[in-house]
């Protein structure tokens, strides 16, 4: 492992985007880590496995297959055992359980381990809930992205709605609410700012601004 950009942060703060336009502008791997989580809740929902310990949940996590391919354009894909679930792993029935999930220890251990993997030889700007904390402690760049809870479900409301799907925005508030909360108190690697983490309020910034601020910290560090 080389460098490591950890971008922490609660849904729909900017994480995602912040994280792949940073990559894309250092030249480094973008680790989706949201995406995993968000793949493995596919797979379990599409093998009917609800969201608690079981031999079966061990046995589809022994056998977990998720890849990033990019596109020409740029775009990244996530493919889970070779197929494109990119939308699916976006839509509301994922949304909606996608924490309690992630929650799970053996579903983290997982995870954490092959983003661990994935992060060896390689430059990386990785994001998620726990990036600064458990995955990657000894990054060198830390940043934790948050924002006003209204201005996070406009920005979902967005981001489906250019998806082709309708949102309520008072209902995304609260699923939002539900989520932070589930995220902060959950026992196994909670969301929290790393004592040594940057943080960073979006609520009034453009992508470009909150991409410009990362990568000037990065760049004014690495000098």
């Amino acid at each position: 492992m080389k460098d490591v950009v950890a971008i922490d942060g609660p849904s729909a703060s900017g994480k995602s985007t912040t994280a792949r336009m940073v990559a894309r502008e250092l030249g480094y791997l973008h680790l989706d880590t949201g995406a995993m989580y968000r793949a493995v809740t596919v797979a379990c929902l599409r093998q009917n496995l609800p969201p608690q310990p079981s031999p079966q949940l061990d046995l589809l996590l022994d056998e977990l297959d998720i890849q990033f391919d990019r596109e020409g354009s740029g775009d990244q894909r996530v493919l889970l055992a070779g197929e494109d679930v990119s939308g699916q792993i976006r839509s509301p029935e994922v949304n909606a359980v996608v924490s309690s999930y992630s929650a799970l220890p053996q579903v983290r251990k997982r995870l954490v381990k092959l983003q661990q993997q994935a992060a060896e030889g390689n430059n990386v700007v990785c994001e998620g809930r726990d990036i600064g904390t458990r995955v990657f402690p000894d990054a060198r760049h830390k940043f934790f992205i948050v924002a006003d809870l209204k201005v996070r479900a406009e920005r979902r409301r967005d981001e489906l709605e250019a998806a082709g799907t309708a949102a309520d925005l008072e209902e995304l508030m609260a699923e939002l609410a539900r989520r932070d909360k589930a995220d902060t108190i959950r026992e196994h690697s909670p969301l929290v700012k790393a004592e040594d983490a940057i943080e960073l309020d979006t609520s009034n910034l453009t992508i470009e601004m909150q991409v410009e601020r990362v990568i000037a910290h990065v760049k004014g560090r690495s000098a």
